[in-house]
């Protein structure tokens, strides 16, 4: 792992210079995925069926794509845990959603908002090395809870507790493929896959590329990428817990990770280091979090917790615990985090799979614009506006005006012929 000290002459440096590694803009990734959106914009389903076998190693044919069949059989454990996690999520999306409201402006004329459900959406759910069952429900049913009718679910991996938890979550369709193919057939439609006005989900760099690319041919949630971890913590935390936390978000092991710890006590830091390589040892996937450790992991020593709450909000983490006394002060100063998780009995882990909150976050420093994802983005919002003859006639002096400054005078008289003889 990298270590910065607030002591070294280049900190503020060696910290944005830091902050500023990600997979979201790295041309090596970009270019590959112009020419996987190029063939399936050309090609359709041909184009899927070339690179779900180059990429994927599985052989289909376009009648295979879409997966079908009855629910599968599963163990009672993931039933209760998908049945849990499903609760708890449309419970907060409900919370959430946006309702109808209107007011009358300063002339009397009746304005406000109304939100519609999109019709058609897509959600990715990454498989690769690891198939993330609860991103099925950290995604789809907030759609459901949103009212979609059609909600499309694209994965590399459908294993039969995928198939279950997309379904369960409320998915109309489900196909077969990943990567940056899968986003494109979301976005542009193939001869089997009708395409879907917005596209929601995590997934890897190549996944995250194509949704940024295909920005505006298709609506696009956020950049989710790779999974990101910054813990800030004092000397009152505990090292055993950050090690594991730290490892348990480096588990994904694209190598894109990023597992930060931001700490103002040599000791913690020690600890930690120790504790870290203690942990791994005992890891069934260790060869992965080795290369993200390697890779993304970084550890600083800052002076005290206000510099703390400053590389965190440069950073802009997707993931964000603080394990520091008066935690509540430290919360309300972190303002670019995708999510926070407060305190030592708070691991990411509750986020990735129960609390509520979606796990769909920003990352690679896109927290500072975008928020997580939640149900009124698959809502539409429009603006809906009503004069009577009153409030006309009070706008129209201001509408003269704007269309004498701008020289438009043709909309002022599409006001003004209302009250000609």
């Amino acid at each position: 792992m990298k270590l910065i000290r607030y002591s070294q002459n280049d900190f503020v440096a060696a910290v944005t210079a830091a902050c500023a590694v990600s997979s979201l803009f790295d041309s090596r990734i970009d270019d590959p995925v112009r020419r996987v959106v190029a063939a399936v914009r050309e090609r359709g389903d041909a184009a899927l069926l070339e690179y779900t076998e180059r990429f994927d190693g599985v052989k289909l044919t376009a009648k295979k794509l879409r997966v079908t069949g009855p629910l599968p059989e599963v163990d009672a454990a993931l039933r209760r845990a998908v049945a849990d996690a499903k609760r708890n999520v449309a419970n907060f999306a409900k919370r959430a959603l946006p309702k109808k409201w209107d007011m009358c402006n300063a002339q009397g004329g009746k304005v406000g908002e109304k939100f519609d459900p999109l019709e058609r959406v897509g959600v990715y759910i990454p498989g690769g090395t690891a198939p993330l069952v609860s991103t099925a429900i950290m995604t789809t049913a907030i759609a459901k809870v949103a009212g979609c009718r059609e909600i499309v679910a694209c994965s590399p991996s459908v294993n039969p507790s995928l198939q279950y938890a997309i379904r369960a979550a409320g998915a109309t369709e489900i196909y077969r493929i990943g990567g940056a193919q899968a986003i494109a057939a979301m976005a542009l439609g193939t001869e089997t896959i009708k395409r879907v006005q917005k596209i929601f989900g995590p997934g890897n760099a190549y996944v995250t590329a194509a949704k940024r690319l295909l920005f505006g041919e298709v609506g696009i949630d956020m950049l989710s990428g790779p999974s990101e971890l910054l813990i800030v913590a004092d000397d009152t935390a505990e090292p055993r817990f950050i090690a594991a936390d730290m490892l348990a978000q480096a588990e994904h092991g694209s190598g894109y990770e990023r597992v930060w710890l931001v700490t103002t006590s040599v000791r913690v830091l020690d600890e930690t280091q120790a504790e870290i390589a203690r942990q791994l040892a005992t890891m069934s996937r260790s060869d992965f979090i080795a290369k993200v450790l390697e890779c993304g992991g970084v550890s600083v020593l800052v002076k005290d917790v206000k510099q703390a709450v400053a590389v965190a909000n440069e950073f802009a983490p997707e993931h964000c615990e603080v394990m520091v006394e008066n935690a509540g002060k430290v919360v309300a100063q972190i303002k670019t985090a995708g999510a926070i998780f407060v305190g030592s009995w708070s691991p990411t882990v509750v986020g990735d799979y129960l609390a509520g909150p979606s796990h769909a976050l920003p990352t690679g420093g896109t927290g500072k614009f975008f928020g997580g994802l939640t149900v009124d983005q698959f809502c539409r919002r429009t603006s809906v506006i009503e004069l009577s003859r009153g409030a006309l006639k009070k706008s129209l002096p201001s509408l003269e005006k704007f269309g004498e400054v701008e020289g438009l005078t043709a909309h002022v008289e599409s006001a003004r012929i209302r009250f000609h003889r």
